[in-house]
């Protein structure tokens, strides 16, 4: 059986690390999680920028997976600029097993989202237009994009709809 990847990308507020938890969850076992924010803020407590240690371990937490035979679902903002190099690395390394869904979700509805979370006081609007990337694509043909129209329930159902009828 071909492992397979899963990589939820967007904005902070968007929702992928709600649905990237519930697809691992749906995928079953011998499916793992890679959140970066858990890798690079929690594991390492490095900024988010060029060269960052962080990018070199998701890269091989996720190869991990991979290597003793689990689906790996890995979400984060994951910018183009800064980690666009190691996901097409790593989107080769799973060829057509590997699936990319960006959350096209408006910055009006990310801050909307975000006041729903226990975190929201962690930080606010500032911060969140300070990391704001619109429309992030990675412009590759194994990319679906989720539109901010989508709920949870609906978002999930279509990642396990691409990645389950592999």
């Amino acid at each position: 059986m071909q492992m397979k990847l899963v990589i939820i990308r967007g904005n902070s507020g968007s929702g992928k690390s709600t649905i990237a938890r519930i697809v691992r969850e749906k995928l079953g076992e011998n499916t793992m999680l890679v959140p970066q924010d858990v890798v690079r803020r929690e594991m390492l407590y490095v900024k988010d920028r060029a060269g960052n240690p962080a990018i070199n371990l998701i890269s091989k937490i996720t190869l991990y997976g991979k290597e003793i035979g689990y689906n790996v679902v890995l979400e984060g903002i994951l910018s183009k600029e800064l980690y666009g190099e190691v996901l097409n690395k790593l989107i080769s390394e799973y060829g057509d097993n590997a699936y990319v869904f960006y959350m096209d979700v408006s910055f009006e509805e990310t801050l909307r989202r975000h006041n729903t979370k226990p975190k929201r006081h962690e930080y606010g609007e500032e911060k969140m237009k300070e990391w704001w990337l619109e429309k992030d694509y990675l412009s590759l043909p194994n990319e679906y994009i989720i539109p901010e129209e989508y709920d949870v329930a609906k978002a999930v159902d279509y990642i396990l709809a691409i990645v389950e009828k592999s």
